[in-house]
C-alpha cells in the first residue's frame, strides 16, 4: 500500500526552503554553483534554480551530471546502462558546489557523484541537497540540506515524482513491488 508523504504544496515549500539555504550560503561571489543529479535532482535543481532567479533577482550557474561511469556497481550489472546527459558549462575550480538529487539512501550515488565532480575540476567544497533522507546508509555521506527525512524499511522504496516527468509532484512511500503509477 502507498502512502504519500509529501504534496505538492509540501514539495514547493520544500523548494522555496532550499533556495532560502542556497542563498543563505552565498556570501560572496562566485556563488555556489547548482549540479542536479540526473535523473530527477536536474528537475529539482532547475525549480530551486528558477525561486532564486525570481525571488532573489540573482542567477546560480547550472549544471547537470550522470553518474553511470562512476558509479562502483558499473561494471557487475548485467545490462547496458543508459547514459544521460552530463553539462557543466562552468569551472568548478575553487568553487563551492551544491549536489542536488532526490533521494539519499545508502550515500553511493553521492560517493560516485563527487568522483564525478572531481574529474571536472577541484572544487573549494561539495554540498549535498537531497528531497528525501531514507536513511540506510552504508557510506559516511550524509546531506547538508533534506527536504524530509522518512525511516524505511529495506523493502520500501522512496519515490519522488516530479511534475515534468510525471505529471505531479508528490513523494510516496511504497513497498519495493508497489506500482504508483496509478
Amino acid at each position: 500500500m502507498s502512502k504519500k508523504v509529501m504534496t505538492p504544496s509540501d514539495i514547493e515549500r520544500t523548494y522555496r526552503r532550499f533556495a532560502m539555504q542556497f542563498m543563505e550560503a552565498a556570501e560572496q561571489e562566485p556563488y555556489p554553483a547548482i549540479i542536479g543529479m540526473q535523473t530527477r535532482g536536474v528537475f529539482i535543481a532547475r525549480r530551486i534554480h528558477a525561486i532564486i532567479e525570481k525571488e532573489f533577482k540573482t542567477s546560480l550557474d547550472l549544471g547537470i551530471l550522470d553518474t553511470t561511469y562512476y558509479r562502483d556497481d558499473f561494471r557487475s550489472r548485467l545490462k547496458m546502462p543508459e547514459v544521460q546527459i552530463t553539462d557543466i558549462p562552468f569551472d568548478l575550480y575553487d568553487r563551492d558546489i551544491i549536489l542536488v538529487d532526490d533521494v539519499l539512501y545508502t550515500g553511493r550515488t553521492i560517493r560516485s557523484a563527487m568522483d564525478a565532480v572531481m574529474a571536472y575540476g577541484r572544487p573549494q567544497s561539495i554540498r549535498v541537497c537531497c528531497m528525501v533522507d531514507r536513511g540506510h546508509r552504508e557510506l559516511p555521506i550524509q546531506g547538508d540540506m533534506i527536504g524530509v527525512t522518512i525511516p524505511t524499511h529495506r523493502d520500501e522504496e522512496v519515490r519522488v515524482k516530479v511534475k515534468e516527468l510525471d505529471g505531479e509532484d508528490a513523494v510516496y512511500l511504497v513497498h519495493k513491488d508497489e506500482d504508483v503509477s496509478k
